[in-house]
């Protein structure tokens, strides 16, 4: 019985894709909590990026609306 307990213990086989789900979970929770952070400014980079296109020079003298 304790052999086995070492050997569940010890074995390694699937620990690569643990790690990479628990990196992979770190990132996300990372992009989340800068995406909260800088709401803000995210939502002023989208707003002026509409504004320039929207606005845009179409090349003959006039903007689009």
């Amino acid at each position: 019985m304790m052999e086995k307990l070492k050997a569940l213990i010890t074995e390694e086989q699937g620990q690569g894709m643990t790690e990479y789900g628990l990196v992979l979970g770190v990132i996300a929770v990372a992009a989340v909590g800068a995406l909260v952070v800088l709401r803000e400014e995210v939502i002023t980079l989208f707003e002026n990026a509409k504004t320039a296109i929207t606005g845009a020079d179409s090349g003959d003298g006039t903007t689009t609306p």
